[in-house]
């Protein structure tokens, strides 16, 4: 694999090119650049044809444009009010105009006379001359830069250049997309020849370009047309690299796998129940709705697995209301039954005593054999482990794991802790995949092999606890191929029979708002409940958002006077908590006033308003999480959005919510507003690993990228026959992930 690697280029730094001195390459780094890498990784976000240019000359008052003009003139003067106030005559070759700027001073020092740059704003009129007001502008040509920038005969021909990059510059750093050009263009022509680790067998079948065409294409393309090749390959190899690193984590869970055999049988666990049911069909059977044919479907799929000669890595998603609760509880009961335990472990303290006392409500009235006990059986044991779980509750938690008289477990990062030791772990169950790592899965797996069951058996017969991941919220196919390409996915795509849709409001003016009160206490004369959802615990005084404390008066002195009113927050003792869940069930105060510690978990079918104050200030995933609390009967349902939505963002989520209930479009939404961030972990400057390739628009390169990864590595789980691949994959990895991939 002749040619310059990445990693190589990863160990150059920038300062190694002409003109990028000390205070350049500082300001590089404000940009996370700091190696060769880093810059050839910064992609234009955009092209300037200039064969197909928009001439000024032909453009009209009031028409949108960017332009591509040269600075004439420059001058700058303070208004009568001591404003500065910076004002460019700028000129495109066909006409000239004014270009004024207010409050912005630097702009002289960035745009002096000779400048070529791009101008983005409205064309008006100013005592007879067109002009733009506080444009927004990317230099593409400079003058006079600092440090010697680039030399004269690069940024001259960047001049030339019929197709032109265009970069995001910092105005902060005094970096201009010119300068990132030029330094790009040096570096290219430097590097020469590109290591491709891609076998070209591949990249014939796939159609995609060599890496060395590809990075020089996207920043340098000799047209638009030949920069969308070079961008494919590219998004590919970003893809390639998550769906390689799911796939090798994988083989390395499989290599030396050893799975606990459950005593469950699909068919009967949710077939008829006679006499002698066991655990799992007990607790089907007491439930007081039906399996939806998702659920049923579901559990099928997890029985025969537990019950199968491999460990269960599975990941379960479905949408809000659709039951992953029952379906994850019959699991834990799967593992109980055949005489193990089963851990559910979450990232919050608060989740962690939602799931507890779901949990405990959901089983309770059932038991397990204990020949100890008299009558042979004793009730079923789930416990809450946490931070804050007192030390002598703790010592004992701790030996009723270790004895087995606890059977299921519900806990934080507390599980991970030494002191935890658990009689024979059969089932562990983690909501919030992304909160945890890999280590800490694996911490967890360790502590099947060495319980102390396993222990007694001899050195080597710990066998692996089976794994069932569950999602909050939907999430695209792409995404949780991405994410979680290292499960096989099952989706409960159905709801349960009897719930109501949930009509949703975006209450923006105080009208609305007043007419969301009038609503709730409307539904409280029914005799149904209603909850108000609040940003913060207590006021603040950096963040403008009604408090859950404040908001409780002033719903008490206002629109919900007479009212009696409960209040629900995770700073509250578990004791409180429980109890004012309990008085809003039951009535005593059918509105209850909480932050978002009733995001998951809480089922009241009473509960037939939601109010969320603030309600551009939350994310999509937690506002359908929280509208999720109603409508969770026969009983039609309101959800009611209050606030502006201040930011695009902000009212593009509260618009989405309006328009669709489908947890996976909104996933969507969420996907499109938020970017696919980090996925590989802490890659080395904290930059997204998708910086091309996009999980929304580009499934047929995912889907190819996990059919080569799973192909090369299927005779090499170690990519002993492709060091370069290994070698640019751990690039991408933060030092656990590294660690635990290619620890042989």
């Amino acid at each position: 694999m002749p040619g310059r690697t990445l990693p190589q280029l990863a160990r150059i730094p920038v300062t190694r090119l002409h003109g990028v001195g000390d205070r350049r390459a500082k300001a590089l780094g404000e940009l996370g650049i700091e190696s060769v890498f880093d810059l050839l990784t910064t992609y234009p976000f955009r092209y300037i044809d200039r064969s197909r240019r928009a001439d000024l000359a032909d453009l009209a008052i009031g028409d949108e444009a960017v332009i591509l003009a040269t600075v004439r003139a420059v001058r700058a003067r303070r208004s009568r009010h001591g404003r500065p106030i910076v004002e460019l005559a700028v000129h495109d070759g066909t006409a000239g105009m004014n270009v004024v700027f207010f409050n912005q001073a630097w702009r002289a020092r960035q745009l002096p006379s000779g400048t070529e740059a791009l101008f983005f704003g409205t064309v008006d009129r100013f005592r007879g001359d067109r002009q733009m007001t506080n444009p927004v502008v990317d230099v593409v040509v400079g003058v006079g830069a600092a440090d010697g920038a680039a030399d004269s005969e690069e940024a001259q021909r960047r001049r030339t250049l019929r197709i032109l990059p265009v970069y995001r510059a910092s105005a902060k750093a005094g970096l201009s997309s010119w300068e990132i050009g030029a330094w790009v263009e040096e570096a290219i022509r430097r590097a020469g020849l590109l290591a491709d680790p891609l076998p070209e067998s591949w990249r014939r079948q796939l159609g995609l370009v060599g890496r060395t065409r590809a990075i020089h294409d996207v920043h340098l393309p000799g047209s638009i047309k030949a920069a969308a090749p070079a961008r494919r390959r590219l998004a590919f190899d970003e893809l390639f690299r998550l769906q390689l690193a799911l796939v090798l984590r994988r083989r390395a869970l499989e290599a030396d796998a050893r799975a606990v055999r459950h005593a469950v049988s699909p068919g009967e666990a949710i077939g008829p129940f006679g006499g002698g049911a066991t655990l799992v069909q007990r607790f089907l059977a007491g439930l007081p709705f039906p399996l939806t044919g998702a659920q049923r479907n579901a559990m099928e799929r997890l029985f025969a697995e537990m019950a199968g000669p491999l460990p269960m890595h599975r990941l379960l998603q479905g949408d809000v209301g659709s039951g992953k609760t029952v379906v994850a509880v019959a699991a834990l009961l799967a593992a109980v039954q055949g005489g193990h335990q089963g851990a559910l472990m979450v990232p919050t303290e608060v989740l962690a005593e939602q799931h507890f006392f779901a949990l405990r409500a959901l089983v309770e009235g059932l038991s397990v054999p204990d020949p100890g006990r008299l009558g042979g059986e004793r009730p079923l044991e789930i416990a809450l482990v946490t931070s804050r779980t007192g030390a002598a509750d703790r010592q004992r938690l701790c030996e009723g794991l270790e004895s087995g008289t606890v059977d299921i477990v519900v806990g934080t990062h507390a599980l991970l802790t030494d002191d935890v030791q658990f009689h024979s772990l059969g089932l562990v169950v983690i909501d919030e995949q992304h909160r945890f790592g890999v280590e800490q899965r694996a911490q967890l797996r360790d502590k099947g092999r060495a319980s102390v069951a396993a222990r007694a058996q001899g050195p080597c017969a710990g066998a692996d606890p089976d794994l069932l991941v569950m999602t909050a919220t939907p999430i695209p196919r792409t995404a949780a191929m991405a994410r979680f390409g290292d499960l096989d996915m099952v989706v409960l795509d159905e709801l349960p029979q009897g719930r109501s849709p949930v009509e949703t409001v975006w209450a923006a003016t105080h009208d609305a708002e007043e007419r969301a009160w009038a609503r709730v206490r409307s539904e409280v004369r029914r005799g149904h409940r209603a909850f108000v959802v609040c940003p913060l615990v207590e006021g603040s005084a950096r963040i403008q958002a009604r408090s859950v404390t404040d908001e409780l008066v002033r719903l008490a002195d206002g629109p919900l006077r007479g009212i009696a009113l409960g209040l629900l927050h995770g700073q509250m003792p578990s004791s409180e908590k429980e109890q004012a869940m309990a008085r809003f069930r039951d009535g005593a105060t059918p509105v209850l006033v909480a932050t978002t510690v009733v995001e998951v978990g809480v089922d009241v079918p009473e509960a037939t308003v939601m109010v969320v104050e603030d309600a551009g200030r939350f994310g999509i995933a937690q506002l359908h999480q929280l509208r999720g609390r109603v409508g969770r009967s026969d009983l039609p349902s309101w959800c009611y959005l209050l606030g502006p939505g201040e930011t695009d963002d902000a009212a593009a989520r509260l618009a989405a919510m309006v328009r669709t209930s489908d947890g996976f479009e909104l996933a969507d939404v969420d996907l499109e507003l938020r970017g696919e961030g980090t996925i590989l972990g802490a890659r080395q400057k904290g930059r997204s690993d998708l910086v091309l390739a996009s999980l929304r628009r580009d499934g047929d390169l995912l889907d190819a990228a996990r059919c080569v990864a799973e192909a090369l590595t299927a005779d090499d789980p170690s990519l002993g026959a492709h060091p370069g691949l290994a070698d640019e994959l751990r690039l991408f990895l933060d030092p656990d992930e590294e660690a635990f991939l290619f620890k042989s």
